[in-house]
């Protein structure tokens, strides 16, 4: 899919390109390519003269080829972009080529960002260009923005983890978690933990994305600012997973304390048990013995004698151990 972006008025205006007479009918600030084919990359070069690497979105990439300047003054930045899916989420691999200084080609001003699939933050960054005229300008604008609306993202995902680890704690510190409860709880804290770890990681890389933007001196006093901005909430969302973190942490090890105290219950019982059988047991093997004068063995009562003994032998310290509260 190839989507062109427009700017009038103030605001962005999106467009479906179906064929590369379309595309040469705008002046475009965006171009986005989402899963394109190679008939839509090869009309991004006819037109723009510009080449897509066939690398762009792997995310085995080295680290030190996804933030670059090409000889040419093309911009290139390959930046992860969180998805929160509630099966599966992960992120995405998003590559961006910005031409700022080479005049001859048609791409100068332009955005171009390459993707496999449809990232939320970029209908973010639509919906809230639509509403809020001015708010872009030009293409730098675009990429800054697309950042900031990354960091929102990110501490929205934060807000809704925190959300729900708060029913889970409500749970666990109700007291009566059961096994079944304790296994609910631990999955829900395993899927809230790894979420955590995967806005951790799409947080550094947005940050690194955003220093080199204003290294790379590409940015205008008041983009400057705000890329200045964008680093501070980036700063408070590292804050917020850390506090996330230990609370993932408390609640882990509250349940699997409350699992440990539901298994000493279970072993405490057969512990009793074992206790109150001892001494029918010891009863038993007694007249098990094959000694030759045993005085019941001769009596018609010696039979019933010995069960009752047995009996009563157990019930004495079941009930002892009931008083004391050992049974519970």
């Amino acid at each position: 899919m190839l989507n062109v972006f427009t700017l009038a008025n103030g605001r962005l205006f999106q467009e479906e390109i179906e064929s590369l007479e379309e595309l040469a009918r705008f002046k475009p600030i965006w171009v986005d390519l989402e899963e394109p084919t190679p008939e839509e990359r090869r009309w991004v070069k006819q037109h723009f003269g510009l080449s897509i690497p066939e690398d762009a979105m792997d995310d085995d990439i080295e680290e030190s080829a996804r933030f670059f300047e090409e000889d040419n003054g093309e911009l290139h930045i390959r930046s992860d972009f969180l998805i929160d899916d509630d099966e599966s989420p992960h992120a995405v691999r998003v590559a961006f080529i910005l031409n700022e200084h080479n005049a001859e080609l048609k791409s100068q001003g332009v955005l171009f960002s390459i993707h496999d699939e449809d990232v939320p933050v970029f209908r973010l960054l639509r919906m809230r260009a639509r509403r809020m005229p001015g708010l872009i300008e030009n293409a730098r604008d675009v990429l800054l923005m697309l950042f900031d609306a990354d960091a929102e993202y990110c501490a929205d995902t934060l807000e809704d983890i925190y959300d729900d680890l708060d029913d889970v704690s409500r749970q666990v510190l109700a007291g009566d978690v059961t096994d079944n409860k304790a296994g609910e709880v631990l999955s829900a804290i395993a899927r809230h933990e790894d979420m955590s770890g995967r806005i951790r990681r799409n947080v550094m890389d947005t940050r690194r994305a955003v220093s080199f933007m204003m290294r790379s001196r590409m940015l205008s006093a008041e983009q400057f600012e705000d890329a200045r901005q964008i680093l501070r909430d980036l700063d408070s969302l590292d804050s917020h997973t850390a506090f996330l973190f230990d609370k993932i942490n408390f609640l882990m090890d509250a349940t699997v304390g409350f699992i440990n105290i539901n298994q000493n219950k279970i072993i405490k019982i057969f512990s009793v048990a074992s206790v109150a059988l001892l001494p029918p047991t010891l009863i038993a093997s007694l007249y098990g013995m094959n000694f030759q004068y045993m005085p019941e063995l001769s009596q018609k009562w010696g039979y019933p004698f010995a069960l009752a003994l047995m009996v009563l032998s157990a019930v004495v310290p079941m009930l002892y151990f009931r008083k004391r509260g050992w049974l519970r």
